[in-house]
């Protein structure tokens, strides 16, 4: 055999050994993956409700992962998304996806604050609509004077520059928005979700107190609504059960022009004194779709209707508490000849009163122990000497 036979040779059996250890290298690497399941908005699977006793005004579903599909009185849905999952797919673009942990809230809402206090939730607000003076709840002014919440602007005129520097991802605002529809839309386009508050439109009092478990779902503290509900309801339910005391009575205050603002019979200021044992002085004050749950009224139709009532209670969050009947003659003199001022039974609530929403239920508590007569410590009325 000649050299060059031989070389030719040598190359042919190289060659065939490379391509057949190629043929192995190819035959030793794994399949391909199966491609992983993507989940679907339609794959979310219900297993139960959020349990609720008075609340109208929202609902909350439970799904499999943990996902919570969230829909409020106002027509917008949420898809609350657990910390480290991801966002489903096909989500309807008119639901609005909130991913946990929701650590960065723009408050604009101050009725919500006590129902985060109570969670122990404050800190998950980092941004507020009123500055630290506007505050009556000292946790959150405090957090304010130390820097951990700052004041992002009003409902109208939000400052979006800070809201976005601090990563805000959700905002929580009052039905005054409503009136800024421009606000919302831009907090939406900068990637801000909107949740919008409305406690107030619930028909029964305690409805609004149960919106501690919608803020509860959106914080995972489930466990810290369920059981300070649940003590509420045990502890008004003794007051709950008795029979009416027949108390007429006036909630109502002053105005700067002299005229006298009453609430509505269908506000849950004059339904909770009917919870409470009493009857509101003006039950034909009706209240309906669109209209305020308050109203003035001159002096003299006042005079007519709550003159003989046997309790008045006057209403300190416009122009401050008042501590002396002698303050409140001061306010109209013809106040001296009504009956419960003749029979020293008027009343003054406290100014934290109307933000502190969790309060409700120590006032329906307050109200029952002064249509009872009961001589116990109150919590937001005190008595006018």
């Amino acid at each position: 055999m000649s050299r060059k036979t031989r070389l030719s040779l040598r190359g042919f059996l190289a060659l065939a050994l490379l391509l057949t250890l190629c043929g192995c290298a190819r035959s030793a690497e794994p399949p391909p993956a199966e491609p992983e399941e993507v989940l679907s908005w339609n794959a979310l699977e219900y297993e139960r409700s959020l349990e609720l006793l008075y609340a109208e005004q929202f609902s909350v579903e439970r799904c499999t992962g943990g996902y919570q599909k969230i829909a409020i009185g106002d027509g917008n849905r949420y898809l609350v998304v657990p910390e480290g999952a991801e966002v489903p797919s096909g989500v309807p673009a008119e639901v609005t996806v909130l991913r946990q942990p929701l650590d960065s809230i723009y408050l604009v809402a101050t009725s919500a604050m006590d129902l985060f206090r109570q969670l122990d939730a404050i800190d998950a607000i980092t941004l507020s609509g009123v500055d630290a003076s506007g505050w009556y709840i000292p946790e959150a002014r405090e957090a304010m004077e130390a820097g951990r919440m700052v004041f992002a602007g009003k409902y109208g005129a939000p400052d979006y520059e800070r809201i976005l520097d601090l990563g805000c991802n959700l905002a929580v605002e009052s039905t005054m928005i409503y009136h800024n529809p421009e606000v919302k839309e831009q907090l939406e386009r900068l990637g801000v979700p909107v949740l919008v508050e409305r406690s107030s439109y619930e028909s029964h009092p305690l409805g609004r107190m149960e919106w501690i478990k919608l803020y509860a779902a959106l914080l995972g503290k489930d466990t810290e609504a369920a059981e300070y509900f649940d003590g509420l309801m045990e502890r008004l339910a003794p007051i709950l059960e008795q029979e009416n005391t027949g108390k007429t009575v006036a909630f109502f205050y002053i105005t700067s022009t002299g005229a006298v603002n009453v609430r509505r019979a269908g506000d849950y200021i004059a339904k909770s004194i009917g919870l409470a044992g009493g009857v509101y002085a003006f039950p034909d004050l009706e209240s309906g779709e669109g209209t305020k749950s308050t109203m003035n009224m001159q002096m003299e139709s006042f005079y007519e209707g709550a003159r003989n009532a046997d309790v008045l209670i006057y209403n300190s969050a416009i122009d401050g508490e008042l501590e002396t009947t002698e303050q409140l003659l001061e306010k109209s003199g013809v106040l001296a000849d009504f009956k419960a001022v003749r029979e020293g039974a008027v009343w003054c609530t406290g100014k934290n009163l109307f933000q502190e929403s969790l309060g409700l239920g120590d006032l329906i508590a307050d109200l029952h122990a002064v249509f009872s007569g009961e001589d116990v410590p109150l919590t937001y009325l005190h008595h006018l000497d």
